[in-house]
């Protein structure tokens, strides 16, 4: 791969979709600032969902997202667009040193976009999408860029444009950002446009189910949303990726801010695109206590489980079980820490017997529905074993796991027996081992890849093979 450090991307559609003099530009924004009015969000903006049509159309509907932004300050913005004019695979991370438009230049943030690249084979460093060539480039992104200019003065960059919209691309996205974001202070910008060319009560119809499923703060909902032609976003994938990284990162509120159509500017009704902006918002980050429990207790490390957060786990995994055995239904009660979106896995034994496991390495809800999932599949889904039975179920011992982002392992001597559990990828074939199976069974790392590769239905020996993916992660098992 050639080197791009140091290439800065020119502005490729100024004077089509914004104005070109610099002067004209800034002015535009700070009209379009000073004729809305800033929302009233209790909370720290981690990521914005935003339109990116010519700021005629939509440009007042980004302003009610950006205009949150006023007071606050940042060291990076990751800014994740669709691809409109290229295809490719996975999600380009800009491999250049900065992006230019009539204000000034931004400059890459180079290492943490290196970072971002190196965990997920998906998540790649190029200049697809970003760089003029045969295309001029990505609009959706660049439009971004002079309003958080103006709003936020000095930042660095980190451009992303996606490709292949994929439910897998979208959750390695996710987790990926989620994983490398973590202790930064960043903001992620999802740049997206809804229906288009619809009539007005059409274009309606179909951005309120993509705008439901953004103020559920449900990313699921909104992917299958979008698969079911019920509602269009070309940058359904990027909001998808956001809300999943914004969500692990402490966002506890999704913010609905402004809506429009283009028939708003035009006068043509007939033939309208949606527009909508909205703020995932991070919460206070103290955990609620019952007085009860007195003070948070300061043996626990950094992203463990409290001890009550375990017990309620293994209540709702016994719950969600008993429940299906009686024919009933069953929704666990949202609890403290436990909505973030993590893996997990639930093992079920018998008598100190494997009696099923099922879990989930890229989770899409919140943990505590997680694991009445995972626990539900466990007892009567596993295909190893018949469903659990109502005399069983008294006997019943269960375990949790809930899981850290995958990271991908480039060297062997990175594997701890003990620590790391293993995901093997080879074309079609997949196999994974938690962490406690190496301990159980006293493997050496050597062993502990051959079993994983068997576990995938894959020769024992195939982890040596060059086109392998080996992951690794830690599990929180109780």
């Amino acid at each position: 791969m050639s080197d791009n450090r140091f290439d800065i991307r020119p502005p490729a559609w100024a004077g089509q979709f914004y104005p070109k003099p610099p002067g004209e530009l800034a002015k535009t924004i700070a009209t379009m600032f000073s004729e809305v009015q800033k929302a009233p969000v209790k909370g720290h903006p981690l990521a914005l969902i935003v339109p990116h049509a010519g700021y005629i159309y939509s440009g007042k509907t980004a302003a009610h997202a950006y205009k949150l932004l006023e007071g606050e300050q940042y060291d990076t913005v990751v800014i994740i667009s669709p691809s409109h004019y290229v295809f490719f695979r996975g999600s380009s991370v800009y491999d250049g040193g900065g992006y230019r438009t009539p204000l000034g230049e931004i400059a890459t943030d180079y290492e943490l976009s290196k970072r971002i690249a190196d965990i997920n084979p998906s998540v790649y460093l190029s200049n697809q999408g970003h760089a003029s060539g045969s295309t001029r480039g990505e609009h959706a992104l660049e439009v971004q860029l002079p309003f958080l200019q103006v709003v936020l003065g000095q930042f660095k960059l980190v451009a992303i444009v996606m490709g292949e919209q994929e439910e897998d691309n979208i959750h390695a996205l996710g987790e990926t950002l989620a994983s490398t974001l973590k202790g930064t202070n960043s903001l992620i910008v999802a740049s997206s446009d809804l229906s288009h060319q619809h009539p007005e009560k059409v274009a309606n119809r179909m951005d309120g189910a993509v705008r439901e499923a953004i103020e559920k703060y449900d990313p699921q909902l909104l992917i299958h949303t979008l698969e079911s032609g019920k509602g269009e976003a070309c940058g359904g994938g990027p909001i998808a990726a956001a809300m999943i990284a914004a969500r692990r990162l402490g966002a506890g509120t999704m913010q609905f801010l402004h809506y429009t159509t283009s028939g708003e500017t035009t006068g043509d009704f007939d033939n309208v695109v949606g527009y909508l902006s909205a703020a995932m918002v991070s919460g206070k980050k103290a955990r609620s206590i019952s007085p009860t429990l007195g003070a948070m207790p300061a043996r626990r490390k950094r992203n463990e489980l409290y001890d009550d957060d375990k017990e309620y786990l293994l209540q709702i995994a016994r719950d969600a079980i008993a429940a299906r055995l009686s024919g009933r239904s069953y929704e666990p009660t949202p609890h403290g820490s436990l909505q973030e979106i993590k893996g997990a896995f639930v093992t079920i034994t018998l008598h100190g017997n494997l009696r099923g496991c099922i879990g989930q390495i890229r989770a899409v809800h919140p943990l505590y529905k997680t694991i009445a999932e995972m626990a539900v599949a466990a007892a009567f889904d596993d295909p190893r074993f018949p469903e659990l039975t109502k005399v069983e179920f008294e006997d019943l011992e269960i375990e949790i796991s809930v899981l850290s982002p995958l990271e991908r392992v480039h060297d062997f001597g990175e594997i701890e027996v003990g620590r790391d559990g293993l995901l093997i990828k080879l074309d079609l074939h997949s196999g994974l081992l938690l962490p406690q199976v190496a301990s159980e069974h006293g493997w050496g790392v050597t062993e502990f890849l051959q079993q994983t590769c068997l576990k995938a239905g894959l020769p024992m020996n195939s982890y040596k093979k060059d086109n392998v993916e080996i992951y690794r992660f830690s599990a929180e098992v109780f």
